[in-house]
């Protein structure tokens, strides 16, 4: 492989200057303080659509309530043995709909998996949307961790790690680049330009996990880092995700400021005192706000800078819980106001 532009943050992980006039990412992100999202879908797919009617609705009020981001999966083939379908809707369609139902929120993938798609595809859905958002798009990346979908690809889910990184130099090349080659196994490309270019010159790129890439990988090429959140019903896991989290920051190259992301499946009780108690093996945490505030205080702790919930699997509806968190828990961390969204309307 050979690329005949220089190697430079083309390739790598941005410095936090690199996003100021970035609306999505300024809303989300800043050091030291923390902000919330609203993981989509808002009601657990289980085989009839209708579950998903108004959510857009309610994904509307959530954007006028405040939250910083919401967000939506990448699950490209239903697996009934993996049990979850995602939001169901391809991403990219479902996100480019919602930017013209929203405002300020910042739009975000939790998260793309790099490794199916030609970076020339993700390139040209990912930039249309930034465009028609006017710069709100913020990409959590990922590998992929379901292995039926590969093949159905026509792809090797051993050689994801290799793909993944390769896709992922090739996509900052693509958007960021007005002229040059690229040259790399996954296509020759010398001459045409990719449009529409970001609406701010970059789309923020948030590695999930490792994404099979070393520490030292991640440190040097993610813009934010996404990881589960260890265990969210004692004072255990917050611990170790600060562990988790400074190990990452020292590896990053100029040591700037990179955001680290987490998220926890919320059954959120009507009782303000219930305790914090893991359900289904610990993948949902069922309490009251009270628990949820000294969860996300113990996180912004540990240098969390935004946590995205979801409620799919809450037992009271989703705008009953939209709203005690809006009222209750957004004031606590606030969004940042950052620049406004290019209000172009296309």
């Amino acid at each position: 492989m050979s690329h005949t532009l220089p190697a430079s943050s083309l390739l790598t992980g941005a410095s936090a200057p690199a996003f100021a006039g970035h609306p999505g990412y300024q809303r989300m992100f800043a050091p030291g303080q923390l902000t919330l999202g609203i993981f989509l879908p808002l009601r657990f797919y289980q085989g009839d659509m209708a579950v998903l009617a108004g959510q857009a609705d309610l994904v509307a009020s959530i954007d006028r309530a405040g939250f910083a981001a919401v967000w939506v999966r990448d699950v490209p083939l239903y697996d009934p043995g993996f049990g979850d379908a995602g939001q169901v809707f391809d991403p990219y369609t479902y996100l480019a709909y919602l930017a013209a139902r929203t405002e300020r929120i910042a739009l975000a993938t939790g998260s793309a998996i790099f490794s199916l798609r030609h970076p020339i595809d993700l390139a040209k859905a990912a930039t249309t949307i930034d465009r028609l958002s006017g710069g709100r798009l913020v990409l959590g990346i990922a590998s992929g961790d379901r292995p039926v979908e590969f093949p159905a690809y026509g792809l090797e889910h051993a050689r994801r790690g290799d793909r993944f990184a390769q896709t992922v130099s090739d996509f900052r090349q693509l958007i960021q680049a007005r002229h040059g080659a690229i040259e790399s196994p996954l296509g020759r490309f010398d001459g045409p330009q990719l449009l529409p270019k970001p609406a701010t010159g970059r789309i923020p790129l948030l590695i999930t996990g490792s994404c099979r890439q070393t520490p030292q990988w991640v440190g040097e090429h993610a813009d934010g880092w996404l990881t589960y959140p260890e265990s969210t019903h004692d004072t255990n896991g917050p611990l170790r995700l600060a562990d988790k989290i400074s190990a990452w920051r020292a590896r990053i190259p100029d040591g700037g400021f990179r955001p680290h992301v987490t998220n926890e499946w919320l059954d959120l009780s009507a009782d303000p005192d219930h305790p914090r108690t893991p359900l289904r093996g610990g993948y949902v945490l069922r309490t009251g706000r009270k628990g949820l505030l000294d969860l996300l205080a113990r996180w912004r702790e540990a240098g969390v800078n935004h946590a995205a919930l979801g409620i799919q699997f809450s037992d009271r509806p989703a705008a009953e819980v939209i709203q005690e968190l809006a009222e209750e828990v957004l004031p606590h961390f606030p969004s940042h106001e950052g620049p406004a969204p290019d209000s172009t309307r296309w």
